[in-house]
């Protein structure tokens, strides 16, 4: 059996400045959606919600000639009460998958931000 993982991280850019900062904050809860293509075209869908630390976790456990060979990872919704703006240019993320079996790929962070830039910004 081949086995695979793919994981990302979602976090609050509070100020907007593209940079991770003291007041910038992961999103426990956010929503994303994996959709990955197999070696044999069939096209699997993955929903997954962050945890605590920001972190989403998408795997699965297939044989060899099913495995993944592209896949596509996307932000579906922030549920925190003031970060729910998408950062610019972070609508998904294309990628090809062609790791051996037991190996993660790691997503780039999406980035929501606040609907106006707090004052102390």
């Amino acid at each position: 059996a081949w086995t695979g993982e793919i994981h990302g991280r979602v976090v609050c850019d509070v100020c907007a400045d593209g940079s991770v900062g003291p007041e910038d904050h992961v999103l426990e809860g956010a929503e994303v959606a994996v959709l990955c293509i197999t070696k044999s075209g069939e096209v699997l869908n993955y929903q997954a919600f962050t945890n605590s630390k920001g972190i989403y976790t998408v795997a699965e456990t297939m044989p060899e000639s099913e495995r993944w060979d592209a896949c596509l990872a996307r932000p579906i919704s922030s549920f925190h009460e003031h970060c729910t703006h998408l950062g610019d240019g972070f609508s998904g993320v294309k990628f090809g998958y062609n790791h051996v079996s037991g190996y993660s790929h790691a997503v780039r962070p999406f980035v929501y931000r606040h609907a106006s830039i707090p004052m102390y910004c």
